[in-house]
């Protein structure tokens, strides 16, 4: 599920910046919408990571 979601922002952002070179700068609303991007990407990384270590040295019993 997360490899599905990072291949969506890959395809989002190569469609956003295929638009946005006619631009010359980015607005600050979409450099906060891509950082906001980032930040929820990096956070369920790091949630996935912890998890999986987590259940490696037995405090989260997985299936």
């Amino acid at each position: 599920m997360l490899l599905k979601t990072v291949a969506r922002l890959q395809v989002h952002w190569t469609h956003m910046t295929e638009r946005m070179k006619d631009d010359r700068g980015q607005s600050t609303s979409e450099l906060a919408v891509m950082a906001a991007v980032l930040i929820v990407v990096a956070g369920a990384v790091v949630a996935a990571i912890r998890t999986k270590v987590l259940e490696k040295i037995g405090i989260i019993n997985g299936g």
